[in-house]
């Protein structure tokens, strides 16, 4: 393979990586928000299991492309996370701000190493406008009228409410009287941050996918194999696919798991596709973009009707 060649291909799998790694510490820095808040055992094993998963994910993808800085400091969270796996052992305040000390060296690496800047997005609503606490039973009372709203708006439902609604009765059951606000804006800026990621994934690659469904419909049988294209298509597919469970997309993800299994059998097994069968799965296509970006303003919705009882 020509340098020429080897460099670009190794830049494509840089810029995948950098996708990849931003869905995967979106997912680490959910999980880990929620892990604070002190969930049911279930929930706090399957939280802890989440960000283990991640960032086990980040390391090893990061060995693959070469980069062996973030690989190390990945793999050198494990430690930190596996002192938070035991919901019925007595976990420290020291434990948790360990492990996003070490959250912090791995943004640090991602960022000398790929140039692109892995930061957490900063509050959007400014310190001095936030109130340090707010009862309990009266938060649970403001988002049970939030759901009641919800459900009879007819818009695309969000889990955002259902989840701190579920946090504060947590919290209730162990007594707790008053619900950090800080931590609530956090969750709501990294909901919004991956909702506005998913949606710019989405429309970067929507071009991509759209000539590569309609050269298929063009070529009918392929009989040269798969082409760089097709094959660079499922990658990206795959890539959408998992980034749709890393926002819990539902709907995105089961097109996209579809559309992944459909080009695979075509690139791996050359099978003959009418025009019509084309023209069917490329109009799927933009469906799903647009119910994705539904999908993404009902999440804003949520959040502003969030963030207006919060701060009224």
């Amino acid at each position: 393979m020509p340098v020429e060649t080897e460099d670009g291909f190794q830049k494509e799998l840089v810029e995948l990586f950098v996708q990849e790694a931003h869905e995967w510490l979106q997912q680490i820095h959910v999980a880990l928000d929620e892990l604070q808040q002190a969930p049911e055992s279930d929930r706090h094993r399957s939280l802890a299991q989440t960000i283990k998963v991640g960032i086990t994910n980040l390391g090893g993808s990061a060995a693959t492309v070469n980069l062996t800085d973030v690989e190390r400091a990945s793999f050198s969270a494990l430690p930190f996370v596996e002192a938070l796996q035991d919901p019925s052992a007595r976990i420290a305040s020291d434990d948790f701000l360990a492990l996003c000390k070490q959250l912090g060296h791995i943004h640090g690496a991602l960022t000398r190493a790929t140039g692109v800047t892995f930061e957490a997005a900063p509050s959007q609503v400014p310190e001095t406008d936030i109130p340090a606490t707010i009862p309990t039973e009266k938060l649970l009372t403001l988002l049970h009228g939030l759901q009641m709203k919800s459900s009879s708006s007819g818009t695309i439902p969000r889990n955002l409410i259902r989840t701190i609604t579920a946090q504060t009765e947590s919290l209730i059951q162990r007594g707790t009287g008053e619900y950090q606000i800080a931590s609530i804006q956090e969750f709501l800026d990294r909901s919004a941050e991956g909702d506005q990621g998913f949606l710019a994934l989405i429309q970067q690659h929507e071009g991509h996918l759209t000539d590569i469904l309609e050269a298929l419909t063009a070529d009918g049988i392929s009989t040269k194999g798969a082409s760089p294209d097709l094959l660079m298509g499922v990658e990206r597919v795959a890539q959408l696919w998992s980034a749709a469970q890393q926002v819990n997309a539902s709907q995105a993800m089961t097109f996209f798991m579809g559309l992944h299994s459909f080009l695979t059998i075509v690139s791996q097994q050359r099978v003959a596709i009418s025009a019509q069968s084309m023209e069917a799965v490329q109009s799927r296509l933009v469906q799903c973009v647009q119910a994705i970006e539904e999908w993404v303003e009902s999440g804003r919705a949520e959040r502003l009707a969030i963030q207006g009882v919060l701060f009224s």
